[in-house]
């Protein structure tokens, strides 16, 4: 959906968590895609009642850590076996068993490295501008007391006056329209 000239969205305040998850489930149940939940602290609740179902950071976790320890492996057995050889001892050129240490470090260091990098890119920043920046309450209120509901024009379902209508009847502090 092409995004509606001059309007983010209609933001939504509300005082307490309870009031932000009753108008949110609302919101999600009449058909609303496109809204999101702004709050000082992680709330769960409000978190379901959008429709975030799932994260995929665990997933892209495990694929670093498994690349991590494939990267080290082969490349622990390139060097020991093909690029500079070494006869010890009269030991085996490929001793998997000295190559699980560094393996396993590798391991964690890519699963860190590809969790965080991944989050970062999942979450789309760093992102220095955001148009809800521009509602004052929001910049207000946001990290400190107050719960926001944003309903984004780019829902089919948007309308600014069918909206408005629609979360005046939570009762909410105020609903500012957000501009870009």
């Amino acid at each position: 959906m092409p995004m509606r000239e001059g309007i983010y969205g209609l933001l939504a305040e509300f005082d307490t968590p309870g009031e932000l998850v009753v108008a949110a489930k609302a919101a999600y149940d009449s058909g609303w895609r496109r809204l999101d939940c702004y709050t000082p602290y992680p709330l769960e609740e409000a978190a379901e009642a959008i429709g975030f179902h799932r994260n995929y950071v665990p997933l892209i976790c495990l694929i670093g850590g498994l690349m991590g320890l494939a990267a080290m492996f082969l490349m622990e057995t390139w060097v020991a076996v093909f690029a500079y050889p070494l006869n010890i001892a009269g030991r085996p050129l490929f001793s998997w068993p000295a190559f699980a240490i560094p393996a396993y470090e590798w391991t964690i260091l890519w699963s860190g490295l590809s969790a965080a990098f991944g989050m970062l890119a999942m979450c789309g920043l760093p992102a220095l501008y955001h148009p809800l920046f521009n509602a004052p309450n929001f910049r207000t209120g946001a990290t400190t007391d107050k719960f926001f509901l944003c309903l984004e024009a780019n829902d089919p379902k948007f309308s600014v006056v069918e909206s408005r209508s629609f979360l005046e009847g939570f009762r909410p502090v105020s609903i500012v329209e957000v501009e870009y």
